[in-house]
């Protein structure tokens, strides 16, 4: 079963404005929601690997400093 998560519980997880999130959405670099009737909401566990994702980026970032 999925879970889902309405906007203010997106803007909570990831610290992000509300306009930033749309924003990458536009550039692809965050999961589109999925309609509601009228509402979004977005799969808990796209915007859970949304955030693993940045944390390895991150990481990887990180490294790659400390190695040249």
């Amino acid at each position: 079963m999925h879970k889902l998560m309405r906007l203010n519980a997106v803007i909570q997880v990831t610290s992000l404005k509300k306009s930033s999130i749309y924003e990458h959405i536009k550039s692809g670099k965050f999961p589109e929601p999925v309609k509601i009737g009228f509402a979004s909401a977005w799969l808990e566990s796209e915007v859970q690997e949304w955030i693993k994702r940045r944390v390895s980026e991150r990481r990887r970032s990180a490294w790659l400093d400390e190695n040249n």
